[in-house]
Order: C-alpha cells, then structure tokens, then sequence
C-alpha cells in the first residue's frame, strides 16, 4: 500500500470541522473538501468559523477530475450520505481507502456496495460533542477516530495509522472494530434521541436514576440486535457503554439535541429506524425504539407545521 498524501473531506459539520482544521494545517496542498457548487458559494459567503478562527481550507467540487485521492473521509450526516456516494466518485481510484465517520452501523455497507469492501474501512468518531452556531463551531479538542478492518493485520489499517501519526490526528485501533463501533451505536441510541426528546444534558442524565434505567432497556434492545448480528461479545457491551458515558462533559449536550434545539432535521432513522428495521429482520421487538421513533414522527411533524405557518404569515 502506497503512503497516503492526497485527502479528501466530504462534510465540514460539527465532526468534518475537527478534521478540516488538523488536515489543513497540517498540509494543505494536498487536502480537499468535497462541496457541491452550492455550498461552494455559502461557504464563500459565510465562511466557517472553528474555535474563533476562519477555516480557510482549499474546496473542490464534484466534477473535478485531477486529484487522486488517497484516503476520503466522509464526517456528513446519514442524510447526505448517498450525496456524498455520487459526488466523490471522480476521486476514488485503485488504492483509494474510504473512511465513514458517520453515526450508526450502516454507512460502510452502503460504501461498500458502491466502492468494493477493498476500499472501505469500519470507522466512528468518540469525543466530546462539537457546539455549532449558525456557521461558528467549538470544540475542545478532546477527540479520537476509531478506525478497523474484519481482519488484522491490513496494509490499508497501517497505511492510515502512518498518515495520522505524521498529521497529529488521535486514533485507536480496537482488536475488534465492529464490537467497537456497535458499543458506539448503543450509546448513541440510548443517549441521543432521549435527551433530545427530555432537553437532558449527559451530566442531568447520569445523575437521574430513572433516565438510567430507561437508557438501559433501550441498551438490551441494541445488544440483543447486535448479537444476531454476529458482533460478538455481546454479553460486555452494555457496562461498557454506560463507562463511556461517565467520560462525557456534564454540560455537553448531544447532537441530536442540538439538533432539535435548532430546529434541524435529526438523524434518528439512523438510530431507532435502523434498530426496527434490523428487529423485524431478526424478529427480535424493539418497543422503546418504537417509541422513540413515534416521538420523533411528532417533533418533527411539528417542526414542519411551523415551518408552514411562519411561511405563510
């Protein structure tokens, strides 16, 4: 496997924008992000501020075709995930490696039916939650990219963790990178659509023995999906999940949350519409999940009638 030098971003969100600013850095002659031409011209207008600072980065567009990508990360939501499939498909060439850092459990199987699995590596992002503002996002640096193949040892794994050594970006490589990032996807069913849904921040939800105990019956629910669905180890996820989330600023608040708070389409098909999807696959109920989804069902029909009335007033 060749050494990684040209890079590709696709998303500069929340998670994308901790990314940009290292990349960047670190060399920008041969880092991109990927934007339609609409975005193009909102970011030429209202630029990204990350951590008070412009994020001055080099952008190209779908329909460039002189620049062989090397590594693509992909930090969009679910919702832009097919977009982002089609418009970096100029940029991936014969050693290319895709990395998806996006939520849920999904992202590298549909990756993987467009590119070939020989290109796409299991990955997820852990760290403290971005604060996004409009255009301004802050964070306080304490991240990590989580990143793996089915098999070890792989070239592709160690020619990422040689880029990332040299471009100071923090990582792990777990001996069992599917288990990881089903232990990612529990925490983020339990936490993100409750929270949301109670206006709850980690510390309020940690310190309430009832949010608790609601959060670990949704865990079962994931634990028993992920079993059927071959993860293995099942059996330890839970109590690893709830460590994980004793590491989370008390103040911090999920991107979901932050999301509803703002008035943004969420990812929750991601979290509870992937989970019913994959019970009735499995047989296996999933009634808080159910119920989480019906919430959402009524925000964001909500949403969409206020949106409809400040229209047409």
């Amino acid at each position: 496997m060749k050494e990684i030098k040209k890079v590709i971003l696709c998303g500069i969100g929340a998670v994308g924008a901790v990314y940009a600013d290292k990349l960047q850095k670190y060399d920008p002659e041969n880092f991109r992000v990927l934007v339609d031409t609409n975005r193009l011209d909102k970011y030429r207008k209202t630029p990204i501020y990350f951590n008070d600072t412009k994020l001055d980065v080099n952008y190209i567009t779908p329909d460039d075709t002189n620049f062989a990508a090397d590594l693509i990360l992909i930090a969009t939501k679910m919702t832009g995930l097919d977009a982002a499939i089609d418009e970096m498909k100029n940029f991936v060439k014969g050693n290319t490696i895709i990395l998806p850092l996006l939520n849920g459990v999904t992202s590298e199987e549909r990756l993987a039916q467009a590119y070939g699995w020989d290109k796409v590596l299991y990955a997820y992002f852990i760290g403290h939650s971005s604060v996004r503002t409009g255009n301004k996002i802050k964070h306080d640096g304490i991240n990590t990219l989580v990143f793996g193949a089915d098999k070890n040892p792989d070239e592709r794994v160690e020619a990422v963790k040689n880029f990332f050594d040299k471009a100071h970006i923090n990582y792990k490589v777990p001996n069992d990178i599917r288990h990881s990032l089903w232990c990612k996807y529990m925490l983020n069913v339990a936490s993100n659509p409750t929270t949301a849904i109670l206006r709850m921040s980690f510390g309020e939800m940690l310190e309430n023995k009832y949010f608790m105990k609601l959060a670990t019956k949704i865990m079962k629910e994931v634990q028993a999906v992920a079993k059927a669905e071959g993860v293995r180890n099942t059996e330890t996820m839970i109590d690893e999940t709830v460590a994980h989330l004793h590491t989370m600023v008390p103040d911090g608040k999920t991107s979901m949350l932050q999301d509803v708070e703002a008035k943004r389409t969420t990812e929750i098909d991601m979290f509870t519409g992937t989970m019913i999807r994959l019970g009735e696959k499995h047989n296996i109920p999933t009634p808080y999940c159910n119920f989480l989804q019906e919430m959402f069902d009524i925000i964001h029909e909500n949403q969409r009638l206020h949106k409809n009335k400040t229209t047409e007033s």
